[in-house]
């Protein structure tokens, strides 16, 4: 880089934090990219399998954990974070205390944020050009594998807690991480300290427990995975515990008391769209897959596939309190073309059954 030993690095990571809040993060660190210890813990999950069906996970090796291999250069990571539950957003009890509601997790209400993070943390890097001249960067945001809650630990912006969800002392848990490697030599800030404590809200209250133990999570009975990662059947004995949660889960988050202070998001594209914050099953099962393709442009949802959208709508269905809108919802789906959707869709009628007065 021109003029290296001229550039006040101090000075340059506090206008990096300042120029992130003016771009609309909540809040920026500044990490080295030592990770040993989060590596082996890692490398020891990958081997009990405890992620389950997500083999990226553990296809690109150590890239994830040593960010100079994944980047070749990179000797700091900027740490950002989002909020993202917006103003007006339904309660998430009351929706899960809705059987005839779907329950979708707060970060999927709205816009997809990978592309809008990402937009914005190059901004952030042509900033950083501007005041120092060209460096080496490369920003991700879910692309790429990164052990971003490690990375934004160390960046001081929170503790992985119990559930494995980063939380922050000041704004609780519920934001996007993401990230910006540079080959810049800049000052690191203190790793968060964690304060949960004797706290096992988290782990008690997982429908499926699928929180074995504090900071151990089997990825295989969580309900976002399970909802949006798992490609197939459910196994039917966490089909009953999913409850009304049609896409990703929130509970153990919605328990912390953490999230006391969780801060309200200012990005007006994360506001619900389509009254997702607490739609009725039997309308939301009634798209066709060109409505649901329509209806989840630029959305997070759109991940699932509408063959796992009706899946995950047949099992809270099933989970439903009987009516004759609900049975009738799921008889026209029974003869689906799709094997997965049909098999669910029998369960579900076999629930409901159960239930008719």
């Amino acid at each position: 880089m021109s003029a290296a030993s001229a550039i006040d690095y101090a000075a340059l990571a506090r206008d990096i934090k300042r120029w992130a809040g003016e771009l609309g993060f909540a809040g920026a660190g500044i990490s080295g990219i030592g990770l040993e210890p989060d590596e082996a813990y890692l490398q020891r999950w990958l081997d009990d399998g405890l992620h389950g069906e997500m083999d990226y996970m553990a296809r690109h090796g150590t890239k994830r954990s040593r960010p100079a291999e994944l980047e070749p250069g990179t000797r700091r990571v900027i740490s950002v974070r989002m909020d993202y539950v917006p103003p007006g957003t339904r309660n998430a009890w009351d929706v899960l205390g809705d059987g005839e509601a779907g329950y979708v997790s707060r970060y999927a209400l709205g816009r997809d944020y990978h592309k809008l993070m990402r937009n914005r943390l190059q901004k952030l890097a042509e900033r950083i050009r501007d005041a120092a001249g060209e460096f080496g960067h490369r920003a991700y945001v879910d692309s790429a594998p990164v052990l971003e809650k490690a990375l934004a630990r160390n960046a001081g912006l929170g503790w992985i807690g119990k559930h494995t969800v980063l939380i922050n002392r000041h704004a609780g848990s519920y934001f996007f991480l993401g990230e910006l490697y540079t080959d810049l030599p800049l000052p690191v800030d203190e790793p968060a300290s964690a304060h949960c404590g004797s706290c096992r809200r988290c782990i008690d209250v997982c429908p499926t427990q699928a929180i074995l133990a504090p900071y151990r999570l089997d990825a295989r009975r969580c309900i976002s995975y399970l909802t949006i990662e798992l490609r197939g059947s459910i196994p039917e004995a966490l089909r009953a515990p999913m409850g009304n949660r049609i896409f990703g889960c929130d509970d153990c988050q919605l328990v912390c008391p953490w999230n006391k202070f969780a801060q309200q998001a200012a990005e007006p594209d994360f506001a619900p769209r389509h009254r997702l914050d607490g739609a009725r099953l039997v309308e939301l099962f009634a798209w066709d897959e060109d409505e649901f393709l329509r209806r989840t442009e630029g959305m997070a949802i759109r991940r699932t596939g509408h063959e796992g959208w009706l899946r995950n709508i047949a099992v809270a269905l099933g989970n439903a309190p009987w009516s004759p809108a609900v049975v009738a919802a799921l008889n026209a789906r029974a003869g689906h073309p799709s094997a997965v959707v049909r098999e669910h869709v029998a369960w579900a009628l076999a629930q409901q059954a159960g239930k008719a007065p």
